[in-house]
């Protein structure tokens, strides 16, 4: 798994972001509502999971491709624009959804922690065989 993984990062990386589209374009009415994981700020840790997934996976193409750091904060900064312009776009095309600056910050915290934790994902995989 992790050499499919490893393999195809940068195609995963592109799957996970039209999913993460297609999720935040969804209407809000089509998005389950309950109220005792408000309690948890479950929607919160979503957002941060989905950020910090993107993330990993295109560190992963800078492992693969053997890049320099730049492209780290390349990728980096990208992922934490894309949650903004998400945010942006459900506040003035998306209907029946709107802007939460907060579901913003949890995006760009899943980017931070994907960051924090890049020497044990290159670790994961750099012994992965390289096909």
């Amino acid at each position: 798994m992790k050499k499919l993984i490893y393999n195809n990062s940068l195609l995963f990386a592109i799957i996970w972001a039209t999913v993460i589209f297609v999720l935040c374009a969804t209407p809000g009415r089509f998005i389950p509502s309950t109220n005792w994981l408000e309690l948890l700020s479950f929607d919160k840790w979503v957002h941060a999971t989905m950020f910090f997934i993107l993330n990993s996976l295109l560190f992963l193409v800078v492992v693969k491709r053997a890049q320099t750091k730049q492209w780290m904060i390349i990728y980096f900064l990208l992922c934490i624009l894309y949650g903004g312009l998400l945010e942006v776009m459900q506040a003035k095309c998306f209907s029946q959804r709107s802007a939460d600056w907060q579901d913003f910050v949890a995006n760009a915290f899943g980017c931070i922690i994907a960051v924090l934790l890049f020497k044990k994902l290159k670790n994961i995989f750099t012994n992965v065989e390289r096909v």
